[in-house]
């Protein structure tokens, strides 16, 4: 046993050498037991010898700032005691041991597992596995390009690498939807601010989290004081975002309207003894504690979108009121995909929302940039986003800021100001008349007939007169823009082309029931002068499913096959029965796939004929019809 010490001292000194050790990190290391009552209650019969007792793993580490998440280690002096044939011995092999752990702690964690044996560090072997939340499977560690990891790596290298494990991300997406009912709970409860406060309390609290006076003080603000030191630290971060003062004055103003919500600060007689520190402090608390990891780990991930859609859901019908629809995460990206977008375009939003679209297209752009000269120039000059709506606003600005990009060509204003126009089509010594020359959009959907002046397809029409010659435009709108006349579609297609539309699934905006379809035009070329047959394709199934408490999923990961096979008719003009058709149109012609497609014989079998048949004869019975 004294040999395995030396493994231990090892395992403690690489620890120690990749920050684990460090004082304001929220790492916490136990040895042999612990102090966490639930994995106290999940060793209780973990014992190595199967004798129902206590197990006493070598190392157990957490982390404060996200509980559901532990690294379990286990050592043995020998290399030769490495791992058994069959994985069944955990009395005498480190990663049958270190394993045998991982299955009792699953039950309630995630768990990176680590196996170290060797007693010299010419001749360590090094294990890393991955156990998801409720499985029993162990799945070796990989890095991003498939390798096993075999060495002992820093906790945010361990951490970032377990969110590409499916189970993972399903769970931790889970646990955030989970979260957003628990949060928009509270704060209705207890703020009682409006519903469109809401979501930017949640993104000013994460703004106000990259400030790290904030990050660290906030525990120990006095009630009366952290509406004021919360708002100071959204200036603060505002302040160091390189865009023109006026616009981060226009951001600021919702953010204070927030903060001066008196529920917030110093609780009543109705708060205090539940919120003792006040209901901003609360708040600030669960998001720091449940989201702010996500943020400060995987810069990608969309949590202030997320969870607006999320507050929307739970609104009592404002959000109709308010004519937004978000576009699911998958559907922004496959804009990006259907207009193909590189370093080189420059993308206009004119209505931007939270900025989905833009940063779609922002990651999609920095893949195809090499230099640091291409990446500023995508951040700085290539993402033009426009946004009438004050709040919102300062929501897509906010969400831009969380990823330190693209928010410096921002507008604040009405998609049909004529002023704007000057500011997004503009000289450029070098390049002439710049223009972007790619538009996506999902317009504010009308909510009556009589929103005539709000018609989707006049937002379609602003978006197409703004860009170059040749650019494209790709638009979601509801069915009914396109088969239904109009004097709207008579306008676009005197000066663009319409190239294609697909019909998109029927609750792809679940529970917000607009059935919707995507269009594409090809700008500054007059629809009858092109002689082109349109494109049409009937996108109905996208492998998502409806479930109980995470809305629309790819629960069974069919979306990136059926994406591929789109875009390969799309961007090939192909025709299949049942899936796709070309026509000529005209702007009295209906735009949809199924006024034109072929139906597709071949797969009928007689039990279809037989219900079909049975259902028709089922209708004449109950309806009374002779």
């Amino acid at each position: 046993m004294a040999n395995e010490r030396i493994t231990e001292n090892y395992v403690r000194e690489k620890l120690r050498e990749n920050g684990y050790f460090g004082a304001d990190n929220n790492i916490v290391i136990e040895e042999q037991k612990s102090q966490i009552k639930q994995v106290q209650n999940l060793l209780k019969t973990a014992s190595k010898s199967g004798t129902g007792k206590d197990g006493y793993p070598e190392f157990i580490i957490t982390w404060e700032s996200d509980l559901n998440f532990l690294i379990v280690v286990e050592c043995k002096a020998s290399t030769k005691d490495h791992e058994s044939k069959n994985l069944d011995k955990p009395k005498g092999y480190a990663v049958d041991g270190v394993l045998h752990y991982a299955r009792h702690l699953s039950k309630h964690y995630t768990v990176l597992a680590l196996a170290v044996s060797g007693t010299s560090e010419d001749y360590m072997k090094v294990s890393n596995f991955l156990v998801p939340f409720g499985s029993d499977e162990h799945k070796i560690l990989t890095n991003e390009d498939g390798i096993p990891v075999e060495e002992i790596l820093s906790f945010d290298d361990y951490y970032r690498l377990s969110s590409f494990d499916p189970l993972v991300e399903r769970k931790r997406h889970s646990d955030l939807i989970s979260f957003a009912k628990d949060l928009h709970e509270l704060i209705w409860t207890a703020a009682k601010i409006s519903e469109e406060e809401k979501p930017l309390l949640v993104s000013g609290t994460l703004i106000a989290l990259m400030n790290p006076y904030f990050l660290q003080g906030f525990s120990i603000y006095n009630p009366d004081d952290m509406p004021k030191k919360w708002l100071e630290a959204i200036k603060d971060e505002l302040d160091k975002a390189d865009i023109p003062q006026a616009k981060k004055d226009t951001m600021l103003q919702p953010y204070a309207g927030v903060a001066s919500q008196p529920n917030l600060g110093k609780p009543d007689s109705k708060t205090a003894k539940k919120y003792p520190k006040g209901v901003l402090y609360e708040v600030v608390k669960e998001i720091n504690e449940n989201v702010w990891p996500f943020i400060s780990v995987y810069h990608n991930f969309d949590v202030v979108g997320h969870f607006y859609g999320e507050f929307l859901k739970y609104t009592a019908g404002d959000k109709k009121a308010l004519g937004i629809v978000l576009t699911p995460r998958h559907i922004t990206e496959l804009f990006c995909d259907i207009a193909n977008i590189t370093k080189k375009d420059t993308v206009i939003d004119i209505c931007a929302g939270t900025g989905g679209f833009l940063i779609s297209a922002m990651h999609r752009m920095l893949k195809t940039a090499m230099t640091d000269a291409e990446r500023n120039d995508i951040k700085k000059n290539r993402l033009i986003g426009i946004e009438n709506n004050p709040k919102m606003f300062a929501l897509a600005a906010s969400n831009m800021i969380l990823r330190g990009d693209g928010k410096a060509n921002l507008h604040q204003s009405s998609c049909f100001e004529t002023t704007l126009k000057d500011a997004i089509v503009k000289p450029d010594e070098k390049r002439g008349v710049v223009r972007p020359n790619i538009g996506l959009l999902n317009p504010p959907y009308a909510q009556s007939k009589s929103d005539a002046e709000l018609h989707e397809l006049y937002f379609v029409k602003e978006m197409l007169d703004l860009l170059k010659k040749g650019g494209t435009g790709v638009a979601i709108i509801p069915v009914s823009c396109v088969i239904m006349p109009s004097k709207a579609k008579h306008e676009i297609l005197r000066k663009h082309t319409l190239k294609a539309v697909m019909s998109m699934p029927q609750e792809l905006f679940y529970p917000v029931g607009t059935v919707t379809c995507i269009v594409v035009f090809e700008a500054h070329k007059p629809h009858k002068e092109t002689k082109k047959k349109t494109w049409f394709g009937y996108w109905r199934e996208d492998g998502y499913v409806k479930t109980k408490h995470m809305g629309r999923i790819d629960l069974n990961h069919e979306w990136q096959g059926i994406k591929e096979r789109w875009l390969e008719m799309y961007n090939n003009n192909e025709v299949h029965a049942g899936e796709s058709i070309t026509a000529y149109v005209d702007a009295d012609d209906e735009w949809i796939a199924e006024a034109y497609m072929e139906t597709d014989y071949s797969s009928l079998t007689r039990d279809d004929f037989e219900e079909v048949v049975k259902n028709y004869a089922l209708f004449k019975l109950t309806n009374g019809v002779k």
